[in-house]
């Protein structure tokens, strides 16, 4: 007997089908998911610190290092002194990154008008509804197992 398809089964398998879409579109670059993904928040958000890309992204210091002296080497990003920190550096997106960037996003909007074209007219604003109401649940259940992932180890810390 086969166990029916759940919706975790279809979002694991977009998930995957995204996963494999990028790996396929980034083959003989030097972009990884990590790297596109500090690309496309300077897009989003401008030139920042590298402190501020760790938040944001939420990895650590030196993930963020890493990823910044990659692109640079790359040609994707450039450091420049903090105009009102002179202990930072802002990292900014050069004219050829910039341009790529503005290429996905215009991709990415692409793909989601697609993608949404398999949807009935009468369904997508309920489906995006749906969409939206997981996204929300899972990022709450996220943040709690962290919480409380965070809150184990500081009790076992304290003993």
């Amino acid at each position: 007997m086969t166990a029916p398809v759940t919706v975790l089964d279809r979002l694991l398998e977009i998930s995957d089908l995204f996963q494999r879409d990028l790996a396929r579109e980034f083959a003989g670059s030097s972009l990884t998911v990590a790297r596109t993904r500090v690309l496309w928040d300077l897009a989003h958000e401008g030139p920042s610190t590298q402190h501020a890309l760790a938040t944001r992204l939420e990895v650590s210091p030196r993930n963020i290092t890493g990823l910044v002296d990659a692109l640079e080497a790359a040609g994707y990003v450039t450091r420049e002194p903090h105009p009102g920190d002179r202990r930072a550096f802002l990292v900014s997106l050069t004219p050829s990154a910039a341009e790529l960037m503005r290429e996905m996003q215009r991709d990415h909007a692409e793909l989601s008008d697609v993608l949404l074209g398999a949807v009935a007219p009468s369904d997508r604003e309920a489906l995006l509804r749906g969409i939206d109401a997981i996204a929300e649940r899972l990022h709450d259940l996220v943040s709690a197992a962290e919480a409380g992932r965070t809150a184990a180890r500081s009790a076992g810390a304290d003993r």
